[in-house]
């Protein structure tokens, strides 16, 4: 492995990682991200990103995907049930919204002071039965007939591949999701796209590998030396077959280790702290449930500084919404859905709320498309642990942002909310719509599998939601 050793302050992140230890080049790529592709602006990336961050031009579309490990409850959050039995409906109140006609529940009230912002999709469906990240990251269910060797790559990867990074020293993607004990929690990869087009994972275990072993800042001026350094760099890496190309992109390794546009993104010490503490923050090394994502509302932020640096892509998972009642994690009892909702929907609540208006003040909301949501929703009925279990028939999602015509629902359920009785929306149109934002057509847009043969983003035939465009 490389490191770049030499004078840095020694500032910590958010999660304790330093500023020196954030300048790192490790072995696998910066968190499976090779350095080939972050440093690679070809024809077809310059073509597509004339609107450069810092450029006077007209700032980059982006996407912000919150993913709510575990599938969060419909019925509990914005698609209340009032008038149903009590094993149905719940404890939890609905309650105006800035939109008139528009209740969602009580424990939301700042996203409901700003529902000219949002939409909720009440009628998300289409998801799988289990657990799988998948089908939230890649648009297409995780298992069937159909999918191609090496497997979907997931939004972000599809994204780096086709549009490339806004600038040379800028990952077009990155991953904010913390490693989940479980593995059908995790983010499923970059698919037939490779290791090359991967998320820049800043959070995960190989956040320590981006330094260059025994150069330092003194040393970096002098091109014999970075050149031998490097040079060794990517033979250790061809042994591995991770990395190709590693020489063209020399100098732009150079423009990247010294480029403080990442690290300033990440260095949440660098932010206003009134801002951090809107947001709030939690603990990223308590696992919510011992094997979900974290509760860290920090990630939001960071997301919103990372859209700043011009990332085009920025995916996080927030907390663990998998609620079933019974004993938790310690084998403590009383630990019912409406115990966790209570805990964890305020902040929810505020992080949310507060990214939106954040990006709203900061001139970022009509360039970025904010989604929400979790693999599946809840079963209807309350079981005996007071929990709710796994419903594939439908789901919610909460869009804001990316100049969509916000303040409205889309869909409807029946008295129960367990089945959409009013405009179903698939996983793929979501995605559709994601990509219409990005100037991406989705339905006539192929990337080559390991095969060769072209694949297409997302099925034939399916368009944007039109009620959002």
């Amino acid at each position: 492995m490389l490191t770049l050793l030499g004078k840095l302050d020694d500032q910590r992140f958010c999660d304790g990682m330093s500023r020196r230890n954030f300048l790192r080049i490790g072995g696998l790529g910066w968190g499976g991200l090779s350095l080939a592709q972050l440093l690679a602006a070809d024809a077809r990336a310059a073509t597509n990103n004339s609107a450069t961050v810092g450029s006077g031009t007209k700032r980059p579309k982006s996407v912000i995907m919150i993913y709510l490990v575990g599938g969060p409850p419909h019925q509990d959050m914005f698609d209340l049930k009032p008038l149903a039995p009590s094993e149905i409906a719940g404890p939890w109140k609905p309650i105006a919204t800035k939109v008139n006609g528009i209740e969602i529940c009580e424990q939301l009230p700042q996203i409901a002071a700003m529902m000219d912002q949002f939409v909720p999709i009440r009628s998300l469906v289409g998801a799988q039965a289990d657990h799988d990240a998948t089908q939230c990251f890649t648009g297409r269910p995780p298992r069937g007939s159909g999918i191609p060797t090496g497997g979907w790559p997931q939004f972000g990867s599809a994204v780096s591949k086709v549009k490339g990074p806004t600038d040379p020293t800028t990952p077009p993607y990155v991953s904010l999701c913390y490693t989940c004990t479980h593995g059908p929690y995790n983010e499923p990869g970059p698919g037939y796209l490779g290791v090359g087009q991967s998320g820049f994972r800043p959070l995960g275990e190989t956040r320590d590998d981006m330094v260059l072993h025994g150069v330092t800042p003194e040393r970096l001026g002098d091109r014999k030396n970075l050149l031998a350094s490097v040079d060794r760099f990517r033979r250790n890496a061809d042994a591995k077959g991770v990395m190709e190309g590693l020489d063209v992109f020399t100098q732009q390794a150079m423009d990247l280790l010294t480029s403080s546009h990442l690290a300033e993104a990440l260095d949440l010490s660098k932010e206003d702290p009134r801002i951090v503490a809107r947001y709030g923050v939690g603990n990223p090394k308590i696992m919510m449930d011992g094997n979900g994502a974290p509760r860290v509302p920090q990630s939001l932020l960071m997301a919103r500084r990372l859209i700043e640096a011009g990332v085009r892509v920025v995916t996080l998972n927030y907390s663990k919404w998998d609620w079933h009642g019974g004993l938790n994690a310690e084998g403590r009892a009383n630990n019912s859905i409406f115990l966790r909702e209570a805990e964890d929907f305020p902040i929810f609540d505020n992080a949310v709320a507060t990214l939106v208006d954040d990006l709203k003040v900061r001139g970022l909301l009509d360039d970025t498309l904010v989604l929400v949501w979790g693999e599946f929703g809840r079963t209807p009925v309350i079981s005996k642990q007071v929990g709710r279990d796994h419903w594939p028939r439908v789901a919610c999602a909460l869009l804001a942002g990316g100049g969509i015509k916000a303040g409205q629902v889309i869909g409807a359920t029946d008295k129960v909310a367990g089945e959409a009785v009013d405009r179903p929306v698939s996983f793929q149109e979501v995605f559709a719509t994601l990509y219409h934002h990005l100037g991406i057509d989705g339905a006539n847009t192929t990337i080559q599998d390991h095969q060769g043969r072209p694949q297409y983003l997302v099925d034939a035939n399916v368009k944007p939601i039109q009620e959002l465009i």
